[in-house]
């Protein structure tokens, strides 16, 4: 059990823990998650951590097979910047090592925002909260969970 788990135990929603066996052949843990899963990974999604320019935090969840869009994400935040957040603060907040951030659960809740394409699916995987745990879940279950809208962010490969 992670804190994410334990969300979505608590709010009653369902989704599948799928657990793979993580590999250092990849930088790229979702595009690991992808291949050990068997998933397109079109339908596998990152958490990303971005700060704005008034120095808020804020989360893009989008497919491993893009790119986070930075421009589109703080107009979706109603910001003129946003850039990564820096490692140690996306920790700290979030609660959770980077490679295994999971939008849920996070120790403090930011704001999200979920790329448009994840709309196209059933179901989509999200990190579990740790390396080599996912979460398989359906995408207007997990805007729900975490009060996300859907905003097209990601610039696609």
């Amino acid at each position: 059990m992670t804190p994410a788990t334990q969300l979505l135990d608590e709010q009653n929603v369902p989704y599948q823990l799928h657990q793979y066996e993580h590999t250092t052949a990849h930088s790229d843990y979702g595009i690991d998650a992808s291949q050990q899963l068997g998933v397109a990974p079109e339908q596998v999604f990152k958490t990303l951590v971005a700060e704005l320019d008034n120095h808020a935090l804020v989360v893009a969840i989008v497919p491993v097979s893009g790119r986070l869009h930075m421009k589109s994400l703080a107009a979706a935040a109603h910001a003129k910047k946003a850039f990564m957040a820096d490692r140690a603060k996306v920790e700290k907040t979030t609660g959770y090592v980077l490679g295994g951030v999971s939008p849920l659960g996070q120790k403090k809740a930011l704001a999200s925002f979920i790329d448009e394409s994840a709309i196209a699916f059933d179901t989509i995987f999200i990190s579990g909260g740790r390396r080599g745990l996912e979460i398989e879940i359906a995408p207007f279950a997990l805007a729900e969970a975490i009060d996300a809208g859907f905003v097209a962010i990601a610039d696609t490969a």
